[in-house]
């Protein structure tokens, strides 16, 4: 009778472990984590921050960039000692390039005891994140989202004081490429070709219209497309029999690349300008169709020392495969945050706690312009907390993204 009731616990035990895990894996939430705490790290002693992005999908090569880049300095930062002796413990989640998913990992991201957040990595997702990080005053900062709608609400003039940006806003670098398209390619015309819908599309694309007005590039067509869309032909046709001097492409790198390839088809031979969307073109479309195609970027590869030894640290570690402009706005990014957080401990603040945040948040304002990074020398930021600093041009010569000049 023992040996049976002791056989009948155990079978009672194994059928609970059962339900116990299908319990757990149907919470309707598909969020991904991907990392866990630094080993040989005792509890209490490491300072948990946040990276969320869209690992996967159609937009991975932007996601990964960015947790690649970021998790390169904290992983050289951990090795140099930490933060007082504290590990910055990544806690990185997959959402997806969905905007209710973004909205997941933050939360599971809070629930595990994030004190910082670097990401999203979409505008789109990261503005749906931005909706629940201020009310709790998370500090935010973003390597790649750029609509100016991230960090500064224009119809009620709200700032919002938590989230910052290493890249460029939509509305610098539509005018950045409206005027070099006039100063230096001499344009007299443009056409131009976006997604519909898009945040980031849109609003490089109502700059770069508002700039050509104000520099006499007359835009002679303005096409629209809807998210998933891969024939371009018709809105293409439509635009060569315009004849412009450029088209401008205010899109992602995919999307860019099939309009580019599909354009020459039918015989278009304007001149293709782009936003950072862009980077990372090359990868998707044949040399000789991108050939003399610019776009606007916060990063030029091979263009420093310190612009060298990161690139050969990430490619030792990553590949290159998803080395890009957001890798390296990524590592800012992580040194910005990083350095706010050791002025934080400094303080002898508790990670998490309000007081621990808003030194956070003030040190990002104030304390990161001396900083040595990547595409900045060090950062300082506007009223609506954007970054301050210079754009590069790029251009695509024998299927490589090569450095123009600043400008």
């Amino acid at each position: 009778m023992k040996k049976f009731l002791s056989i009948a616990l155990i079978l009672v035990l194994i059928l609970g472990c059962f339900a116990a895990c299908g319990k757990k894996a149907d919470t309707g939430d598909s969020t991904v984590k991907e990392s866990a705490a630094p080993e040989n790290t005792a509890s209490g002693e490491t300072i948990k921050i946040g990276i969320i992005g869209c690992h996967t999908g159609e937009y991975a090569q932007y996601g990964l960039g960015v947790k690649n880049g970021a998790s390169l300095y904290i992983d050289q930062l951990n090795a140099n000692g930490g933060i007082n002796g504290k590990k910055v413990e990544i806690v990185a989640y997959d959402n997806k390039g969905d905007n209710q998913e973004a909205i997941n990992a933050f939360n599971r991201a809070v629930d595990e005891g994030i004190t910082a957040l670097i990401g999203d990595v979409l505008t789109g997702n990261t503005i749906a994140v931005v909706g629940v990080a201020y009310p709790l005053n998370m500090p935010m900062i973003t390597a790649s989202a750029t609509a100016e709608a991230v960090t500064y609400d224009k119809d009620t003039n709200t700032v919002y004081s938590n989230v910052f940006r290493t890249c460029f806003i939509d509305p610098f670098q539509g005018e950045k490429m409206a005027k070099y398209a006039s100063e230096k390619l001499g344009a007299k015309t443009a056409a131009i070709i976006y997604e519909t819908g898009n945040d980031y599309a849109v609003g490089v694309k109502d700059a770069f219209i508002a700039t050509c007005k104000e520099v006499g590039i007359n835009v002679v067509d303005e096409e629209g497309y809807a998210s998933g869309d891969v024939d371009f032909k018709s809105q293409l046709t439509t635009i060569a029999s315009k004849k412009p001097d450029v088209v401008f492409c205010p899109n992602y790198y995919e999307d860019d690349a099939l309009i580019i390839s599909q354009a020459r088809q039918v015989g278009l031979k304007a001149t293709f300008l782009g936003a950072d969307g862009m980077s990372g073109v090359k990868d998707y479309a044949s040399a000789e169709e991108l050939e003399g195609t610019y776009y606007c970027s916060g990063y030029a590869p091979g263009s420093t020392d310190a612009i060298k030894n990161f690139e050969a640290a990430y490619t030792e570690k990553y590949g290159a495969s998803t080395l890009n402009m957001f890798a390296a706005t990524a590592y800012d990014a992580a040194m910005v945050l990083c350095n706010a957080l050791q002025i934080a401990e400094d303080k002898g603040l508790k990670a998490g706690t309000d007081e621990y945040k808003q030194a956070v948040i003030d040190a990002i304002r104030n304390n990161s312009a001396d900083l040595e990074c990547i595409t900045s020398k060090g950062y300082t930021f506007d009223e609506h907390n954007n970054p301050v600093k210079d754009a590069v041009i790029m251009k695509l010569e024998g299927g490589k993204e090569v450095y123009v000049e600043t400008f």
